[in-house]
């Protein structure tokens, strides 16, 4: 669940990036968030996973007070959220395997927890067949598939994707989207920050746009009705 009222953020060079945003949003939903380059996107992903701490406000993530969060409680809160990247982030130099079990291994999963818990994450992304390939081996659909387990693997409960398609041709895009909404289905909260208008119009979501640090539009009928560029 995440929870924020009337939340600022302010820079230390002054730039206000938010500027009292108030939103709400339930478990298991489905959330676009959109908006232009400089509408506070990037600065409200990182309030959410304290990145940043409000300047005002309050922001509360799956029962954590970030605002009031003792920096040995971040890693547990940080482990309710997988966070999937446009550029995938992947560790070149290991298999499929050991990137999705490096996330496992961080939080002190026994072998015998990884060994069982990757192969059923790698079979829900359709990449059982592929642990054993190295990311310079797979396909840019595939790569984004191998970030989405990992982000997976600790069963969090919501998933920020932050431009997830943003590096994809628009049927692998399609591919993507749609695995995200299959994995909402069985219950992971889904937050998809997103530019891309064609992909937020074919699924009928909650689209909460911001510009300027103001929430603008909070709707779901599931259409991206404004410009963002």
């Amino acid at each position: 669940m995440i929870d924020l009222r009337n939340v600022t953020k302010t820079y230390d060079n002054g730039a206000k990036a938010v500027k009292g945003i108030s939103l709400h949003i339930e478990d298991g939903e489905f959330v676009f968030l959109v908006g232009p380059s400089g509408s506070g996107k990037s600065t409200l992903i990182k309030l959410l996973t304290a990145e940043l701490l409000p300047t005002t406000g309050m922001v509360l993530v799956n029962n954590f007070n970030t605002g009031k969060i003792k920096r040995s409680q971040i890693p547990y809160m940080r482990r309710t959220l997988g966070v999937i990247f446009q550029d995938f982030r992947l560790i070149e130099k290991k298999n499929v395997f050991d990137n999705v079990a490096f996330a496992m291994r961080v939080i002190g999963a026994s072998e015998k927890e990884i060994k069982s818990r990757v192969p059923y994450v790698l079979e829900l992304v359709g990449l059982e067949n592929k642990s054993h390939r190295l990311p310079e081996e797979l396909s840019g659909g595939e790569q984004q598939r191998v970030a989405i387990a990992r982000a997976l693997i600790n069963n969090p409960q919501m998933i920020i994707a932050d431009e997830p398609t943003g590096n994809l041709d628009p049927a692998r895009s399609l591919e993507i989207m749609m695995l995200l909404e299959r994995i909402n289905a069985l219950g992971t909260t889904m937050m998809v920050v997103t530019h891309e208008k064609a992909l937020v119009n074919r699924f009928s979501k909650r689209v909460i746009a911001i510009d300027d640090g103001l929430v603008i539009s909070d709707g779901m009928d599931g259409y991206y009705n404004y410009e963002t560029e």
